[in-house]
């Protein structure tokens, strides 16, 4: 592996997220405790190695510029600034709430986890959806 193939590494890991997020979601309203607690940690798994894997292609290759003008260019710094502003709440967002549930605080874990789940979700649903926009071949490049 090299660092051209981060940036699909990257989409696998927020796909992976989004995938977790979801079965999380699934278990928890079929009260499947358990299960959701194991989706939840490897959702927060996956977006710390997915953050690290970013950070390391950005640290080596800076901004990747997104090369069509028009609409398609309004369109995806559209995108991009959504998910960029949302990204960075999403970490503390998701350690209070996990932090609440460790806590044994699940009245205040659960109204915390409605704002998070969403935000999260569509966090790593963009990520894969700015992936796409940016390398519609499936290339880095």
């Amino acid at each position: 592996m090299t660092v051209a193939d981060l940036p699909l590494v990257n989409a696998g890991l927020n796909g992976t997220s989004a995938v977790l997020l979801l079965a999380g979601l699934g278990f928890i309203r079929s009260r499947r405790v358990a299960a959701h607690r194991a989706c939840m940690l490897a959702a927060l798994a996956t977006s710390t190695l997915f953050l690290a894997s970013y950070l390391t292609y950005h640290a080596i290759v800076g901004t990747t510029r997104y090369a069509i003008d028009g609409w398609p260019r309004v369109l995806y710094l559209s995108v991009l600034l959504t998910h960029t502003v949302l990204a960075v709440i999403v970490p503390p967002l998701a350690i209070w709430t996990l932090t609440r549930a460790l806590r044994g605080r699940f009245a205040a874990h659960r109204a915390l986890a409605r704002w998070t789940l969403p935000i999260w979700m569509y966090v790593s649903v963009t990520g894969v959806v700015i992936y796409v926009m940016l390398y519609p071949l499936g290339g880095a490049g």
